[in-house]
């Protein structure tokens, strides 16, 4: 078994500057190549015996294009005489011992059928390094650097990791960042205690803005409350090493959220080295042995996006919330990142390539190992099984969603970007039988598979999940990209105020006070516009009206709309100064910018997902107020007075998404399939609205197909009655409704989360029924199903009774 890496790359750090000076006194006391390379070689065959790592290693091993000095594993090491080398590639020697290199890392490659960017190179002397990779079909050339402690700590943590890199699967991640290992604690409690501790006030406002999106999408205020006492939150504190007695549980969720994104971020680094190209210097394995001044600063480009746009990714990090720790950086967080760093640079990333299916939805299990099952249910995270989504896709039309690239495909509660990622995958698969151009594929994938949630942390998960199913396209983008997956809510969408001075405008509610947008701006490009120029000009100090003179030029508005916009910009832009000024200002542009895109966002072919399943009485006060007039709208609130006080007022918010989704993101004819409880279709009370199956615009709905799932556990460890419903936009309803009733055969075996779609097949039968409404007279009645020549006798015998209910 191999020791802990970790421990072994924390002890790089020291052996720098020892190392470092026994190459160069090795090199000083060798009078030719051979004599040094000995010398050489047993410095570091003394390290592997101190780590206790077996090293692959290959002296004088003669391939096609000549004979390699040194190869471990996918390390090549090319010696020379020592002082041949100099500063300089336009030294002769010198770039003749790099070509020759380069030569002999293509040759290897060939032979053992190895990619090429999986190698790595190094020329030494003794007194200079020559650094040699292949990344992004093109030769990274690094000048010559000395034979000093940095650089050998750099040469340490390369040769160590690819040695024997560990594979980027699901399984290793949730090994060694889940609650079980020491990273997850050691992290989490820095990030708990510097929240504990009288944060500054931008921090307290990004943790009240990220509990309120939190608590709308999982009924958070109530599912906090329940937990306090609870003894899986009280195990889990102690798991976190924080005294159970004394956590606090909201803190706690969003410390754990924080360590979960940070880690995301260093995942999409780690997978863009990979697929674009170089990271300008910074990579994981040498982010950490930066001094703590120097890896702040990197760690603020990268949290304000820098490092990704420089990589053609535009908006991976926009609107997020979890860079906070920046502001209260301390020794115990640059620690504990410091130990993320060192452990995630261990991983091959070359397993997106080499091993693609392993990388499905590779967060969705590590979140679950992170935080216990028993808390995510209470705060109502359910996460869909792969299976399921392969079914729900399979559903979209008769033949199943086989990936046409031409279709437009939404998830408005994407999540982890679960259904994304498969529906891309078909894209992919479709487009390379069909012949198609990757930069065309990459293009139609961009174009037509979106993604929106209202959870923070769903969405960095969702935009580095979907980049890394991208995955080798990403090399053909041409442009920038923008990740189509954004944080904004998909039900309550912005419109314009209410009352005589309220038309303008529209209001946008946040922790920090309503931003009035003016009305007249109405497409994306404007949008963006405002959104990119409240955030340069704020950072540049620009005065309101240079930034209004800018707002006028760009926008283009005829003169009586900019006089109406004219006076909210200028509110607007004073009120982001004033939230500058009190240091509570970074991302609220991009809220802004986010917020809006559901508006923009038309003509879907189809509508997919899970959307949360979040009781009325769960709901924060504020949204059951702004949502109200949707409910009433489409028809779903029927019942009033002593019925609602009874019991028949218990909505869920999935209903409310299902028709909201259809009558504002899809086309006429197009289809949504949305797994959903399955009181919608049974239910007197609660489900009466849904059945309608009405858009309150009075558009038709037609069910095309349900599947019941209720008779097994569909989510881990959860007693959800589930359903699959297929409905299909501005077409009749036609009873009876084709209606699957699933029914596990094989007992003594549950049906595992990790199960692919065959295999749940293969423990269940189906058994294909009719649905109608049990009254005639009254369709928005709970449904009867049957098999069809059942369905017609029950029928026959259901009849008015003589009695009278009272």
């Amino acid at each position: 078994m191999l020791p802990n890496r970790l421990e072994i790359l924390d002890q790089i750090k020291s052996l720098g500057t020892t190392l470092s000076a026994q190459i160069r006194a090795a090199a000083n006391a060798s009078r030719n190549e051979w004599e040094f390379r000995r010398k050489f070689a047993n410095l570091i065959e003394n390290l592997s015996k101190e780590f206790e790592i077996p090293l692959l290693s290959r002296e004088e091993y003669t391939i096609a294009s000549g004979r390699i000095d040194a190869a471990y594993n996918r390390v090549i090491i090319e010696y020379k005489d020592p002082g041949t080398l100099r500063d300089s590639l336009r030294h002769r020697q010198t770039n003749e011992a790099m070509q020759q290199l380069r030569e002999y890392m293509v040759g290897l490659a060939q032979e053992q059928s190895i990619q090429l960017s999986r190698l790595f190179g190094v020329v030494t002397d003794g007194l200079f390094y020559i650094f040699v990779r292949h990344v992004d079909q093109q030769w990274q050339g690094e000048a010559p650097v000395p034979v000093n402690p940095q650089t050998t700590e750099r040469f340490l943590k390369l040769f160590f990791s690819l040695i024997s890199g560990k594979g980027l699967t699901p399984q290793n991640l949730a090994d060694d960042f889940g609650s079980k290992n020491d990273t997850a604690p050691q992290v989490t409690q820095a990030f708990y205690h510097a929240l504990a501790n009288s944060p500054p006030p931008l921090v307290k406002t990004l943790f009240n803005q990220w509990a309120t999106f939190f608590g709308e999408v999982t009924g958070y205020e109530e599912g906090s409350a329940r937990l306090r006492d609870k003894p899986e939150l009280q195990k889990f504190s102690e798991n976190m090493g924080i005294p159970p007695g004394q956590v606090d549980p909201p803190r706690l969720f969003f410390a754990v959220h924080t360590y979960f994104a940070l880690l995301i971020k260093f995942i999409a680094l780690l997978a863009l080295s990979r697929f674009v190209s170089h990271l300008g210097g910074v990579n994981l394995v040498t982010l950490s042995s930066l001094e703590s001044e120097e890896l702040l600063t990197r760690l603020h480009e990268m949290e304000r996006g820098g490092l990704f746009r420089t990589l053609g990714i535009r908006n991976l990090l926009e609107a997020d919330f979890f860079g906070w720790y920046q502001n209260t950086w301390n020794a115990e967080i640059e620690a504990a990142i410091r130990s993320m760093i060192n452990r995630l640079a261990d991983y091959d990333p070359g397993t997106l390539e080499v091993s693609p299916e392993q990388t499905r939805d590779l967060l969705k299990k590590l979140y679950h190992t992170l935080m216990p099952r028993d808390l995510r249910h209470d705060l109502g995270e359910y996460y869909t099984p792969d299976w399921l989504a392969q079914r729900v896709l399979d559903m979209l039309e008769a033949g199943r969603f086989e990936g046409d690239p031409n279709k437009k495909l939404l998830d408005p509660a994407c999540g982890s970007g679960t259904f994304l990622v498969l529906a891309i995958q078909r894209i992919k698969s479709y487009c390379q039988r069909q012949g198609f151009h990757e930069r065309d594929t990459l293009k139609a994938i961009l174009d037509n598979v979106v993604g929106i949630d209202l959870n923070p942390l769903a969405v960095i998960a969702a935009r580095t999940n979907y980049l890394l199913a991208l995955g080798d396209l990403l090399a053909h983008r041409g442009k920038e990209i923008s990740l189509p997956v954004y944080l904004a809510d998909s039900i309550v969408m912005p419109a314009e105020g209410d009352g005589l001075f309220g038309h303008d405008q529209y209001p946008i509610k946040t922790t920090v006070g309503t931003f009035l947008v003016p009305s007249s701006l109405k497409s994306r490009e404007q949008i963006e516009i405002l959104a990119d120029l409240l955030e340069g000009c704020i950072d540049s100090g620009v005065a309101v009206d240079a930034f209004l003179a800018r707002m006028e030029k760009a926008l283009g508005l005829p003169d009586l709309d900019w006089q109406t916009a004219r006076p909210l910009l200028q509110k607007l832009y004073e009120q982001f100064q004033k939230l500058h000024a009190a240091h509570q200002n970074g991302i609220w542009s991009r809220i802004i910018k986010n917020a809006f895109m559901p508006l923009f966002l038309k003509g879907f072919d189809y509508i997919v997902g899970n959307p949360p399943w979040v009781n009325w009485e769960s709901l924060p006060e504020d949204y059951r107020q702004d949502s109200k007039k949707l409910w009433q709208k489409h028809g779903l609130f029927p019942h009033g007075g002593m019925d609602t006080i009874l019991g028949k007022g218990k909505k869920d918010i999935s209903m409310l998404m299902t028709y909201e989704a259809m009558d504002s993101y899809l086309k006429d004819g197009g289809r949504l399939a949305f797994v959903i409880t399955q009181s919608v279709f049974k239910t007197s009370g609660a489900g009466q609205g849904f059945r309608r199956l009405c858009l309150g615009s009075g558009i038709p709905i037609k069910p095309v197909h349900v599947d019941d799932l209720s008779s097994f556990q569909c989510f881990e460890g959860a007693t959800n009655r589930t359903a699959v419903v297929v409905l299909q936009k501005g077409r009749e309803v036609k009873y009876p409704v084709p209606y699957t009733f699933w029914q596990k055969t094989l007992s003594g075996k549950a049906v595992g989360y990790d199960s692919d779609l065959e295999e749940v097949k293969a423990m269940t039968r189906r058994v294909e029924m009719k649905a109608e409404p049990v009254q005639a007279q009254d369709p928005t009645s709970p449904w009867l199903t049957a098999r069809p020549k059942a369905l017609k006798a029950i029928k026959k015998a259901i009849g008015p009774s003589d009695y009278r209910a009272y």
